[in-house]
């Protein structure tokens, strides 16, 4: 009996039955985390479920690497967006987040 772990809805792919993202797996994955160390981060999902997301992506890498490919592009776009929304907001962020690495030891 064969077991699907992950599963599409609309323009995203799921761990199936979940509201885990697969993105969320594969870049846990990407950055080397450990699948017991995915599991601990998504309370969620049993490391069975795990497992099966990570095979489902090595399986499907090049399918999967597009798809996520897209999503960066498409977040990189709205971002571009907003930054030309209001750019007073982005400068303050900007300004803010280096004080702060300044007044790192």
């Amino acid at each position: 009996m064969s077991k699907e772990y992950v599963e599409r809805r609309g323009d995203g792919y799921y761990v199936a039955g979940t509201r885990v993202s697969l993105d969320s797996v594969v870049y846990a994955f990407l950055r080397g985390e450990s699948a017991e160390g995915i599991q601990q981060s998504f309370p969620a999902l049993k490391l069975e479920e795990v497992y099966g997301a990570l095979t489902y992506y090595l399986a499907n890498q090049k399918e999967i690497d597009g798809y996520l490919k897209a999503g960066e592009v498409e977040f990189a776009r709205q971002m571009a967006e907003a930054r030309q929304r209001d750019p007073n907001l982005y400068d303050r962020l900007e300004e803010i987040r280096r004080s702060k690495l300044e007044s790192q030891p």
